[in-house]
């Protein structure tokens, strides 16, 4: 009779491998959005499927049937932009060299939110990833500015002519502003946020930009990452966050470091 060893192949744990590393992206990318609800979804489906063949419930097993049917149009058509982020990100590489923040921009960003937070003055400022942002810095006004808190500010004063819009910060540089950026198609956001909140929820599913808003009517400054949109309770929470992302090293979630770390 043949060993363990000899029917375990080298084959199978690069298969093991390649599958691991496949459900790990899906499940960082899904995470924290309505996406994963949706997957939860038809999870559920896939367990009533099962159960009519099992109680021999005809009717119900035909309906699965036809719903699996069209499956993968299904899910193109549900899925569609957490799939164009996946591809996005299986494009970029996985040796990027870092987005060129320092402790020094992130005081710069979080001074800026702050003053305008407490005059009530709305804002909308989106931190460059790995993913580049040119299309929507084409919609506004390249600005290549030194990245100060004084500058952010005037920029979304309201008697300045490009308050409207969103603010597009790359490598530690003010790179635009009054950039129009896409509106989120979730249909489960709070009513409460308006067309801003709804930008910054919108550009971050489409890229892994982080982007800070603040409302002008409830004077709240917010963090958005991968649609996700998290309320900051003071500055120094948002300033511990940003640095979290952008000073800590984090390797891209493609990057060897995050299977191979070092010690």
């Amino acid at each position: 009779m043949a060993t363990f060893t000899e029917l375990f192949r080298w084959q199978d744990i690069l298969d093991i491998a390649i599958v691991a590393v496949i459900v790990h992206q899906i499940i960082s990318i899904v995470r924290g959005t309505r996406s994963l609800q949706m997957l939860v979804g038809i999870c559920v489906l896939i367990v009533v499927y099962f159960a009519a063949r099992v109680f021999e419930l005809a009717t119900l097993m035909w309906l699965m049937q036809t719903f699996f049917s069209s499956l993968l149009l299904i899910v193109i058509i549900v899925f569609q932009q957490d799939i164009r982020r996946a591809l996005t990100q299986v494009g970029r590489t996985p040796f990027h060299g870092g987005t060129g923040f320092v402790a020094k921009n992130i005081d710069e960003i979080v001074g800026a939110a702050k003053y305008l937070s407490k005059r009530k003055i709305g804002a909308l400022m989106v931190m460059e990833r790995d993913i580049a942002l040119s299309e929507y810095v084409e919609t506004g006004f390249v600005l290549d500015a030194s990245l100060t808190k004084e500058l952010l500010i005037a920029i979304f004063m309201p008697v300045s002519p490009l308050h409207d819009g969103g603010v597009i910060i790359d490598k530690g540089k003010i790179h635009s502003a009054a950039c129009i950026l896409p509106l989120t198609q979730n249909p489960y956001i709070n009513k409460r946020y308006g067309t801003r909140h709804r930008a910054a929820i919108g550009i971050s599913e489409e890229t892994d930009a982080v982007v800070i808003v603040v409302s002008e009517e409830t004077q709240e400054i917010s963090l958005v990452r991968h649609g996700a949109l998290t309320t900051m309770g003071d500055e120094m929470t948002l300033m511990n966050n940003l640095r979290a992302i952008f000073t800590s090293n984090q390797p891209s979630s493609l990057s060897w470091k995050n299977w191979f770390p070092i010690k």
